[in-house]
């Protein structure tokens, strides 16, 4: 065979070869940005906690306000049971592509780490963290049997009668088993924890008088604030709640450097696409800057507190050992 008659044929196939590569670079690069066009499909959020809660509420206003943002459907999927620790290792454990979140609170991203001694997951390093959505301040009341009208008047009836007194909490080391715990170490007060099985019913005796006091979230004491079946005596956030005007902070009343607030945000499985994470913070920054979604947060007693991804991941390791100290001095555990 004449290899010399080959040679232009062989450059015939080379410049072929070229020319496809060439056009085929169009079509792989509009598939690459159409498999990266995320949401494509619905997306889960899960909920932790049954529905009808605070942060089924949050989380329910939050999908709503996203949903024409990123132009898919957010179904609330809830797995509730065991403080949030099955719903987030629900989450933990999904695949990292951007259909599925978290919408957590303070237990599950400050507090359970440190209650909880062999939890299924690790918080944060199982997660990415998305965006802080939320400061939720709490309220500590006393029932009308309560002598004290206000904090100082409280703290000082508490040292005047230690271990005689009884807070009501929702659990061992929940929020509203922690604050109180904190307020007891800041105050100098020595008051005897009672702990229900869930918030309602402790309120239910503080109210009846079995408890004198409790400190939970804000929506849960209002109308029976308003309606003057307990009194509030503060707020713990730095300012005053936009729900409850006429309270005063902890500062205000009294109690010198005194803050404590709980937090809502956003995660989801370590591995999510950076892009995604990106995309998904920044449509949540705009949620909670929309003047709507304000004063519906303002309703729920909580504050819109928009952080980014690393801001929000130093807050959550911040928040832990802050809650963990908390839960160590109340020597609570739960296996």
């Amino acid at each position: 065979m004449d290899k010399t008659k080959n040679k232009p044929q062989a450059r015939r196939d080379i410049l072929r070869h070229a020319l496809l590569a060439l056009a085929a670079a169009p079509l792989a690069l509009a598939a690459g940005t159409a498999q990266a066009a995320w949401p494509e499909k619905p997306i889960r959020l899960v909920v932790a906690f049954p529905p009808g809660g605070p942060v089924d509420t949050h989380a329910r206003l939050l999908a709503e306000k996203l949903q024409p943002i990123l132009g898919q459907t957010i179904v609330i999927d809830y797995k509730a049971g065991a403080a949030g620790n099955i719903g987030s290792d629900n989450v933990a454990k999904s695949a990292p592509d951007g259909y599925t979140l978290l919408l957590a609170n303070t237990g599950q991203m400050a507090i359970n780490n440190s209650l909880y001694p062999k939890l299924p997951y690790s918080m944060p390093k199982d997660f990415a963290p998305v965006a802080r959505t939320a400061l939720i301040p709490l309220v500590m009341v006393v029932n009308n049997n309560v002598p004290a009208r206000d904090l100082k008047a409280f703290i000082s009836y508490a040292k005047a009668n230690p271990g005689k007194l009884n807070f009501a909490s929702g659990g061992n080391g929940g929020i509203s088993h922690l604050m109180p715990e904190m307020f007891k170490q800041a105050s100098g007060t020595f008051i005897v924890h009672i702990p229900y099985k869930g918030s309602s019913p402790a309120l239910t005796d503080v109210m009846g008088g079995q408890a004198q006091m409790m400190a939970d979230s804000i929506p849960l004491f209002t109308q029976y604030i308003k309606a003057g079946k307990v009194r509030a005596l503060a707020v713990t956030s730095p300012q005053r709640s936009p729900a409850l005007p006429d309270v005063p902070t902890m500062q205000e009343a009294g109690l010198k450097g005194f803050e404590v607030v709980g937090f809502y945000g956003m995660l989801a499985p370590a591995g999510t696409p950076r892009e995604v994470v990106s995309r998904l913070s920044g449509a949540l920054r705009t949620v909670l800057a929309d003047p709507d979604t304000k004063a519906k947060l303002e309703q729920q007693g909580a504050e819109p507190a928009w952080q980014s991804p690393e801001a929000f991941a130093a807050t959550i390791t911040a928040e832990q050992k802050r809650w963990g100290q908390a839960v160590k001095a109340s020597g609570a555990s739960i296996d």
